[in-house]
């Protein structure tokens, strides 16, 4: 389960750098070795043409999640690459979950997968591919 947040560590240091994030209301819930949750509420400037939340705000969430996991272990780590499948829209006032999960890694490269609830609906899954630079970017 959730273990207290360590105010110093590497995932608080980069959220803490991520203006995106926090332009978007994404708080992170909790995180340790290799997984992460992150959550924000759908407002109604997050919500598109279809009065239903944007696509993009929903991958977002996602990917802070998926950020989160890949730098709990410590070194920097940056996305190569992920997907997500929209299965349920997200609406106005909905808090919407993201929890991240390692799945595998070999060296420095890494797949998570984050699946992104409404109370206990799923409605997007996003798999994401990480790298570990040699260097720091």
């Amino acid at each position: 389960m959730s273990q207290p947040v360590d105010q110093s560590g590497p995932v608080e240091a980069m959220m803490a750098g991520d203006a995106a994030s926090r332009l978007l209301g994404i708080e992170l819930a909790g995180y340790g070795d290799g997984w992460a949750r992150t959550r924000l509420t759908v407002t109604g400037d997050m919500v598109n043409g279809h009065d239903i939340c944007h696509g993009g705000v929903i991958f977002s969430l996602a990917d802070t999640a998926f950020a989160c996991a890949c730098n709990s272990w410590g070194p920097v780590t940056v996305a190569a690459g992920a997907d997500i499948v929209f299965i349920a829209p997200g609406r106005r006032g909905d808090v919407l979950v993201a929890e991240a999960r390692m799945r595998t890694s070999h060296g420095r490269s890494g797949i998570y997968d984050v699946t992104v609830t409404r109370d206990d609906q799923v409605i997007a899954e996003f798999r994401g591919r990480s790298h570990t630079p040699r260097n720091r970017p």
